[in-house]
């Protein structure tokens, strides 16, 4: 719908990562998320976290690496469905260590048999594990963000142990391709005012949201790369959506 409105600045997009991602992964969409869409403006990005078990023998990112290295095929790792961002920030995980780790997809939540040590890793979004963290029932070794979290900054990013590695969650406006440049420019110095407040700032870290000021051209640059990184991803996993 948004990518067909009238290009006038009163409809615009709520745009996550997966858009980036699905821009590969579907190819028969009714719509081509980069021609179609034009960024406006960056919100915030959020984590995902690789947790573990207490009971699996490791206790950080370059530890991770060793013993799955040692483990070659053997080690599950819980994810959602297909394509989901959780699951293809794993992807690019294994693509960039050489690792091999057995990916279980759940229909439904996988936080029953984490906990349980049925399977013993899964990369989360940080909301839906943070609190067991922080409770000790599982261990938190790695953020996805390219640098700490300013929402979970005791947990090192994995691009410190695997340098370039980024696959955030994330949030922006993208508005029909067309929209003027001055409305896009009204628009994203608006988003910039807004997640600069102090207390929507403090209530989007809360939900484990970090503000991301970007200007246009930034965002604009941001959104291209993600998709040229998720398609290597996509091919190199060869992910597929039923």
């Amino acid at each position: 719908m948004v990518a067909h409105a009238a290009p006038d600045g009163y409809t615009v997009l709520l745009t996550i990562s997966g858009n980036t991602i699905n821009a590969t992964l579907y190819a028969h969409l009714n719509f081509d998320f980069a021609r179609d869409l034009t960024p406006v403006a960056a919100i915030g990005r959020t984590p995902f976290v690789i947790v573990v078990n207490p009971a699996f023998p490791v206790r950080s990112v370059p530890e991770l690496i060793e013993y799955a290295k040692s483990n070659l095929g053997k080690i599950n790792i819980a994810s959602a469905r297909p394509g989901t961002g959780p699951h293809v920030a794993c992807e690019l995980f294994k693509m960039m260590t050489g690792v091999d780790m057995v990916q279980v997809p759940y229909k439904a939540s996988y936080m029953t048999d984490l906990l349980g040590g049925q399977i013993p890793i899964a990369f989360s979004p940080i909301a839906q594990i943070i609190q067991d963290v922080r409770a000790g029932k599982l261990t938190a070794i790695g953020v996805t963000t390219p640098t700490r979290s300013d929402a979970a900054p005791e947990i090192p990013a994995i691009a410190e142990f695997v340098p370039g590695y980024a696959a955030s969650g994330w949030y922006g406006i993208c508005a029909p391709t067309g929209t003027p440049d001055e409305i896009i420019e009204k628009l994203n110095a608006a988003t910039i005012a807004c997640i600069s407040d102090p207390t929507l700032k403090s209530r989007l870290l809360n939900l484990g949201v970090e503000p991301m000021p970007m200007s246009v051209a930034n965002f604009k640059k941001f959104v291209a790369d993600e998709i040229a990184k998720y398609a290597k991803v996509i091919q190199f996993a060869g992910i597929k959506v039923e």
